[in-house]
């Protein structure tokens, strides 16, 4: 991973992930150095990423909730070609595995909702081989066992609500956090 990327997580922790038009409006005079963009289609994307571009952040795509998309690696394409994304998020190894040969920056999104897909980890990281994983919920627990099996930066997010998330989520090895909450942002 560029130590850029990794030296700006660890000197902003707090990733907000916008999921609607109010939330990128606010997101847009925060501190924030990275955003994760939840939501969007084909036709408004580009305008989204130029925004979040234009005040001087990072700009991370979330293809599996982009609408209006195959859901398929020409997707990854089309945001090099006709956006300014600095990185993708994705569940998907394959997807992951397209964007890095575009050049973006890669988060893995994983779902860790029982131990199959604990297990399963590091068979998806082998495969998509990404900057940062982001797992989800990021309860510290969980966020304790990735960091004790992984040596690559833990994104914690998915019920990041309050403060006390946050730090308890930091402490248990996450290297940053994300979230839609708009109150765990200027923390």
């Amino acid at each position: 991973m560029s130590n850029n990327l990794y030296e700006i997580l660890e000197d902003n922790p707090i990733i907000p992930g916008v999921k609607d038009d109010p939330g990128l409006e606010s997101v847009l005079t925060s501190d924030c150095k990275i955003v994760f963009i939840l939501y969007g289609n084909i036709l408004n994307i580009g305008e989204i990423v130029k925004k979040i571009k234009d005040s001087g952040k990072m700009a991370f795509v979330n293809v599996d909730l982009l609408e209006g998309v195959s859901h398929r690696e020409i997707v990854i394409q089309y945001l090099k070609k006709h956006t300014e994304a600095d990185g993708i998020l994705s569940g998907k190894a394959s997807m992951l595995k397209a964007a890095k040969a575009q050049g973006f920056f890669t988060i893995h999104r994983l779902f860790l909702i029982d131990s199959m897909s604990f297990h399963n980890l590091d068979r998806q990281v082998e495969i998509s081989k990404p900057d940062c994983i982001e797992i989800l919920p990021g309860w510290p627990k969980v966020i304790s066992w990735v960091a004790e099996k992984s040596h690559m930066p833990i994104i914690a997010g998915g019920l990041v609500c309050d403060k006390d998330d946050v730090i308890a989520a930091l402490k248990a090895g996450a290297t940053a956090i994300s979230s839609t909450n708009v109150g765990v942002w200027s923390m």
